[in-house]
């Protein structure tokens, strides 16, 4: 029987209040309107920016269903969609692509006007929501939430992927492994022979480090507190791996001494204000490029002396590795299904959607690199 066109009834999580647990509940899941589509989500990755939402470093209206990096199957399709059919392998898409908009045509960024990053109203890109539970309107998370059985997307931020890529691998696509691996190969454009640090060593700084290997990095010092990410580190292109907690100076000062006065890219993964500073410092001060990759609690604020960047350096940073969105994932995912990469590394551990509490257990607890829930 057809659900099309009608209301689904499903499970999803619902964050009711900041700093509690998911509460997994039956919500109803409104049809697609023009331009939407509604998917059956299959597998989704636990992430970083998630638990944010949950400690309110990420602002969001509440409840909420959170979930940003996920793999699924289109169930139907609202009116005037063309880029994608029912029974189509897709993943959803937190930074949308309009193709409109100044950002998209401009051939260096990603960040579509489209998006519900900047300022979140937690809708669709219509001003409503498609999700209710107890009779109450319960809202998105950037446009996707995929924490649910089903979900509604806009079309512009749901890209169609190979009919034979497995979605609990490919998921990770969604956010994880692009945000860190493009970070390299496309926002810092990582050089061959060059030096790179990374600060972190989750699944996006591991996915860092994969992409300054593969962009032919002769150096690649990994940084982190938690020794027990240094094997997976080595093992996905890390030549060095260092705890500043083993050294009395400053780690920017270790890492510039090992380096002939600095690396020629470093590389933030955590979000932390501290380490944002200790990765501009450590880059060269006259050729460095750093790279702003993980997300800093909202409301913070870091005071830099200008003559740190007047020398020379260079500061950026960027949204899903600088992909724009659409037309690279297809890409990326076909670039997996061809064994450039490996994606199986990044994966500890899968398990039911209803264990998600769990999940984010193993992620504070720095057990898991990531966790993928399969539905």
């Amino acid at each position: 029987m057809s659900t099309a066109g009608k209301v689904i009834k499903c499970k999803a999580a619902v964050l009711w209040e900041l700093n509690k647990p998911f509460s997994i509940e039956e919500v109803e899941v409104a049809p697609p309107k023009a331009y939407e589509v509604r998917v059956k989500i299959v597998a989704a990755g636990i992430c970083r920016s998630d638990d944010h939402v949950i400690s309110g470093h990420i602002e969001s209206p509440l409840p909420v269903i959170v979930g940003h990096e996920a793999a699924g199957i289109v169930e139907s399709i609202g009116e005037g969609v063309t880029t994608v059919k029912p029974g189509d392998k897709v993943i959803p898409l937190f930074t949308p692509q309009c193709g409109k908009c100044r950002t998209c045509k401009h051939p260096e960024s990603n960040f579509c006007l489209k998006n519900d990053l900047g300022k979140p109203r937690g809708t669709m890109q219509d001003g409503t929501t498609r999700f209710t539970c107890r009779g109450k309107p319960v809202y998105h998370f950037v446009g996707i939430s995929t924490f649910s059985e089903y979900t509604v997307v806009n079309e512009n931020a749901v890209a169609k992927i190979d009919a034979a890529a497995p979605l609990e691998k490919v998921c990770l696509i969604g956010c994880g492994f692009s945000t860190g691996y493009g970070s390299a190969v496309k926002i810092a454009k990582v050089t061959p022979g060059s030096s790179c640090a990374v600060f972190g060593l989750g699944g996006v700084g591991l996915s860092v480090i994969m992409g300054c290997k593969a962009a032919g990095a002769a150096r690649i010092i990994a940084v982190d507190i938690n020794k027990g990410k240094f094997a997976k580190a080595k093992e996905l292109g890390a030549t060095e791996c260092i705890n500043p907690q083993d050294h009395k100076k400053p780690i920017h000062e270790v890492i510039t001494e090992m380096t002939d006065g600095g690396v020629d890219f470093s590389f933030e993964v955590i979000g932390r204000l501290d380490t944002l500073m200790s990765a501009l410092l450590c880059c060269h001060e006259a050729c460095g490029t750093s790279v702003v990759v993980g997300v800093p609690p909202g409301s913070n604020t870091l005071s830099v002396n200008p003559l740190v960047l007047l020398t020379g350096r260079t500061w950026k940073g960027g949204i899903f590795g600088g992909y724009k969105s659409k037309e690279s994932v297809p890409k990326l995912v076909a670039d997996f299904m061809a064994k450039k990469f490996p994606l199986d590394p990044l994966i500890t551990n899968v398990m039911p959607f209803e264990k998600i509490n769990e999940g984010f257990d193993l992620l504070r607890s720095g057990k898991s690199i990531r966790t993928v829930l399969t539905f």
